[in-house]
């Protein structure tokens, strides 16, 4: 039998706890602190933080609160809200959907796919790519496109600062990869499908959910 999950009380209690140990961490000036075991320590509060914010959300939604109270809240899009926080329920099944991340290389491949496109080495980009993106995403769709994106924000600059968002949406393994251009920001969104193929690219603004 599965043990009951901590409350919010309880997870509240030792976050503090953590931060305390934390900041005990650095408040001794006659020595340097181990700062490896800081990172350790910031890593494992950043967790239980995230955990105390889930936790929140679920409380907040289950008094009757909106996804875009919490959006507002959290400086989001109700969708955004709802994808990090919600608990949609497939309409073949009615059962609650898998929002596990299972494909642990996701970041990394969207990186190097997205790079190959923009750098036209599309030879080195369609292996990836499933049956459907392989045919439409011609290298005339690929110049159409990029030219729209420059008409809108001038030149690629480069990677912007954030890292990579990885989220299951559906079927999808999806990532988010910030982009810099000469007159704004802008990000590429690569969808992996279930058999880890590209299923879809784009290159859409940074406020998209």
């Amino acid at each position: 039998m599965a043990e009951p999950s901590p409350s919010l009380t309880e997870l509240s209690t030792s976050l503090a706890e953590r931060a305390a140990a934390l900041s005990a961490s650095l408040g001794h000036p006659t020595a340097p602190p181990a700062y490896l075991d800081l990172v350790r320590q910031a890593t494992d509060t950043d967790g239980l933080a995230a955990q105390v914010l889930k936790l929140c959300v679920q409380q907040a939604r289950d008094a009757g609160h909106t996804w875009q109270e919490i959006g507002d809240l959290l400086g989001v899009t109700r969708q955004a809200a709802f994808q990090r926080f919600g608990k949609p329920i497939d309409p073949r099944t009615g059962e609650p959907m898998d929002k596990t991340v299972h494909m642990t290389d996701a970041a990394e491949r969207a990186l190097a796919i997205v790079t190959d496109v923009l750098e036209d080495r599309m030879d080195d980009a369609r292996p990836s790519f499933n049956a459907e993106v392989l045919a439409a995403f011609t290298d005339q769709v690929r110049g159409d496109a990029l030219a729209s994106v420059a008409g809108l924000v001038g030149a690629f600059e480069g990677y912007g600062d954030g890292e990579p968002f990885v989220r299951r949406i559906g079927d999808h393994t999806v990532v988010d990869i910030p982009l810099r251009y000469e007159a704004g920001d802008m990000k590429a969104r690569v969808a992996f499908d279930a058999d880890e193929k590209v299923a879809g690219l784009f290159i859409v603004p940074p406020s998209t959910p």
